[in-house]
């Protein structure tokens, strides 16, 4: 039995509640993972979000910013995500 689909306007609308973006870009990547084991756990996502929120963050600081504004849509069906997390500082680098 597969799990519920987690669609991408809901990562968009709970990383917009969560981080306040300047930017931000989801993509979902599952027709490219079809066939692959995991698959049939969920939704591959890629996303690029830029916040202020990041500004003086490391990347890992960032990331667990991106996923705690997923926490509730993870066990619904991500089973990847690809994060580009950026701070609007580094914009035109």
């Amino acid at each position: 039995m597969n799990p519920p689909r987690v669609h991408a306007s809901a990562v968009e609308a709970a990383l917009k509640d969560a981080l306040e973006p300047v930017q931000l870009e989801v993509s979902d990547d599952s027709a490219a993972h079809a066939g692959h084991a995991g698959a049939r756990e969920g939704s591959h996502f890629s996303v690029v979000v830029v916040s202020p929120l990041f500004e003086g963050k490391r990347l890992l600081e960032r990331h667990r910013l991106v996923y705690d504004a997923l926490r509730l849509l993870v066990p619904q069906g991500i089973h990847a995500l690809a994060i580009q997390a950026r701070a609007p500082s580094e914009l035109g680098r």
